[in-house]
């Protein structure tokens, strides 16, 4: 039976899965009360992105988005709408070897040469603007914890959100922290890194448990083919670590044309239920202080 609460200011009863938590959608009463609730606010952010022929653009702003939901309905807090603006830098020479290319190409990001569009990249000190302004507001609104739940895996969007989440924390009242929704692994020394790589079995599968109509993958070639990085711009996250495999090729248990949307639903709810954790032992921790502050 759906857990129920009453809202503060208005006396109604919300069934917990049907609770509206998308910003942009309540009034400000609403906002209000969930505010003075629980503080919390989750700014999902990502980017317009080639994710080879059989993903849409959208998938990390999409798939983001989707984890802040639950996120908000799991914990509480609501949602600010996606910053649909992500960043890129050209990859390093040792980066580009390992995906198959020579290593002296100028490749942004995943626009590799073969793919049949380019993606609509910010410049970093854009996209660190676009956010830096976001929490500014989401301050002045009253939140204490900000999660930013970033969908886009580059190197430098993820510094970039982690500096500006240390600024806030340190000069604010508020606590920023940066989500990435994707899975991890332990490298050779036992550090977490990321198991994700792009458009791989992970994203294709949590794509077809959102938005089946919106995976066509026909639009890959056969199994019995081989799918090259460089001819599909589809990597794995052990790639992207720099472990490639000899052919520079998807490896099996990442490669997307085995993608089911039971995988995905499995996928989003082992995520969502890791990082509500992380939430809740961050709103445990601002209570603590508040205690001790008050």
């Amino acid at each position: 039976m759906p857990l129920k609460r009453k809202s503060r200011e208005e006396g109604t009863v919300l069934s917990e899965p049907d609770r509206e938590t998308r910003l942009e959608y309540l009034r400000p009463d609403e906002i209000l009360a969930e505010r003075n609730h629980r503080p919390l606010v989750f700014l999902p952010t990502g980017c317009i992105e080639w994710h080879g022929p059989h993903l849409p653009l959208g998938v990390d702003v999409i798939l983001a988005h989707e984890v802040a939901v639950r996120l908000a309905r799991k914990v509480g807090g609501v949602v600010h709408p996606c910053i649909f603006c992500g960043t890129e830098r050209e990859r390093r020479p040792e980066m580009l070897r390992d995906i198959g290319f020579q290593g002296d190409e100028w490749v942004v990001g995943m626009d590799f040469p073969a793919n049949a569009l380019p993606s609509p990249y910010y410049p970093e000190e854009i996209f660190a603007l676009m956010v830096r302004e976001a929490l500014a507001r989401l301050v002045e609104l009253g939140y204490r914890l900000i999660a930013i739940v970033n969908g886009h895996g580059a190197e430098n969007q993820i510094a970039t959100l982690h500096r500006l989440a240390a600024l806030f924390s340190a000069r604010t009242e508020a606590r920023v922290e940066v989500l990435l929704p994707f899975p991890e692994e332990q490298d050779e020394t036992g550090t977490p890194t990321t198991a994700a790589g792009h458009a791989d079995i992970y994203e294709t599968s949590a794509m077809l448990a959102l938005h089946p109509t919106r995976v066509d993958l026909d639009r890959l070639p056969a199994l019995d083919y081989p799918l090259r990085n460089v001819d599909w711009a589809v990597v794995d996250g052990p790639t992207f670590s720099g472990r490639p495999t000899p052919q520079h090729t998807v490896r099996t248990e990442s490669d997307p044309r085995y993608a089911t949307s039971e995988a995905g639903s499995i996928f989003l709810e082992e995520i969502v239920s890791e990082l509500a954790e992380r939430v809740r032992e961050s709103l445990r921790q601002i209570r603590i202080e508040g205690a001790r502050n008050g």
